[in-house]
């Protein structure tokens, strides 16, 4: 309950940040144009606060905090007094019409960039992206791993942590090939120094490359197995109720043979609890000095793919990183500016594709995600810290702002597909094509909202 709550006040948060950026660069540049705001809402619904500033605009806070809207004065919703005429928004010309509408997904770009800019400034923690090896029966198999490689490139674009090399590969998704930019990581050269590590660059097909992104990653789907240091065979968590309580474990227990078979690594520990649903299995561990014997029985339950495996409710403690394997994306207050653009533009071409593959059905309608998993998501980031709170706002803002672009008479891109039409015919589309493209574009846009609140409950 706890977590729901937590879930849903981040949400909140979030909404109301980029909606209000959304609707404050209409509200701005509407202001520039000369256009007379009458309402600035944030939310819909029954007003929470309202206040009238000095300017005339009345600003709203709603109940309902799943949208906004900007209300500026316009001869075709309401009688105008002759006076305030020429602050009517359909009095200006079509360019001003064009700013004031492409300004609100424009804001949400811009504040992707001051999103990132403090994250950047404040500094975010991560691993460099090395591979231990790769999966022989995969598309990564003519890597021919033999030692840790730093992945530093794919497809020419540079990359510095996981997070990069998942981004940069989801964007090749139904594509023929990516290539791979690999140097050993004896081999790679100080941050500090002049010097240039010279790296292989490797092409791999991916022709035959599917996975499903609500249960699969990119990285391990293609075959690549990142480094991880060996998981040491003390227990971190024993969670109440389990298995691993019933039978006697304890944190801080270093577990020594499970079996009759020596403890090698973690893997294969969890390979052995996996094939051993509701069997009794003996089990040795270390406590203060002391060598104990206890017998243990996995907990049976279904994977995804249906078959029952052991499940014991324990987790190992996590060893340190090498410090050669850390990196802390962090730059001074002017790098940062242009590592957050350059970040922010990354975003959005690997945005706009992925709903280009939604089209052509190179990407499911499976991975659309709705407010549930939005919700789940900035819970998420929120908990683990600032600086991935802040990622995930970056994230969403720029997905807002493509989205409102599509061309759907109901957004913000259907009404600038409408100017744009102005522009070149010199004369206004009409209100009756306009009110067919409403309905059309709405039915659509719903018919996108419900697959996505399906997704969002089917993964719950």
């Amino acid at each position: 309950m706890i977590e729901i709550l937590r879930n849903i006040a981040a949400f909140v948060v979030l909404l109301g940040i980029l909606i209000t950026a959304h609707e404050f660069g209409h509200f701005y540049i509407a202001r520039r144009c000369g256009v007379k705001v009458l309402r600035f809402s944030v939310g819909f619904g029954k007003a929470l606060w309202r206040r009238v500033g000095q300017d005339g605009t009345e600003y709203v806070i709603g109940m309902i905090p799943l949208g906004g809207y900007v209300k500026m004065l316009d001869e075709r919703v309401e009688d105008v007094p002759a006076d305030q005429v020429d602050q009517a928004f359909n009095r200006k010309s079509v360019w001003a019409r064009i700013a004031i509408v492409a300004a609100g997904p424009i804001a949400n770009f811009i504040f992707a960039i001051i999103a990132l800019y403090f994250m950047y400034l404040l500094g975010l923690p991560a691993v460099k992206p090395v591979l231990q090896s790769v999966n022989p029966n995969s598309p990564a198999a003519v890597l021919n791993v033999t030692q840790p490689q730093q992945i530093t490139a794919v497809s020419g674009q540079s990359v510095r942590n996981w997070e990069e090399v998942n981004l940069a590969l989801v964007s090749h998704i139904g594509e023929e090939s990516l290539s791979l930019t690999l140097t050993p990581v004896a081999e790679l050269i100080a941050p500090d120094s002049d010097a240039t590590a010279v790296g292989k660059t490797v092409q791999l097909d991916i022709r035959r490359w599917k996975f499903n992104p609500e249960k699969e990653s990119p990285i391990s789907t293609l075959g690549l197995i990142p480094y991880r240091p060996n998981l040491v065979p003390e227990l971190a968590v024993v969670n109440k109720g389990s298995a691993a309580e019933a039978a006697g474990l304890k944190v801080g227990d270093v577990i020594s043979s499970i079996n009759g078979e020596e403890f090698t690594d973690w893997t294969r520990f969890v390979e052995l609890i996996k094939a051993s649903p509701n069997q009794t299995i003996p089990l040795s561990v270390m406590r203060d000095g002391q060598s104990l014997s206890l017998s243990i029985t996995p907990q049976g339950r279904l994977n995804d793919n249906g078959v029952t495996e052991g499940f014991i409710g324990v987790a190992p403690k996590l060893p340190e990183w090498p410090e050669n394997m850390k990196i802390d994306l962090q730059y001074g207050p002017v790098e940062a500016v242009s590592m957050a653009a350059d970040k922010t533009w990354q975003l959005v071409v690997v945005s706009t594709k992925m709903i280009g593959k939604l089209f052509t059905g190179d990407v499911s309608v499976k991975s659309l995600s709705g407010p549930i998993s939005i919700a789940q998501g900035a819970g998420s980031s929120a908990d683990i810290g600032l600086v991935y709170f802040l990622g995930f706002l970056a994230l969403i803002s720029v997905n807002l702002g493509i989205i409102n672009l599509l061309p759907l008479p109901v957004l913000d891109g259907g009404h600038l597909l409408y100017y744009f039409i102005e522009v070149i015919t010199r004369k206004p589309v009409s209100e009756r094509i306009q009110e067919i493209g409403f309905r059309f574009g709405a039915a659509l846009l719903l018919v996108m909202m419900s697959i996505a609140l399906f997704n969002d409950f089917a993964r719950l």
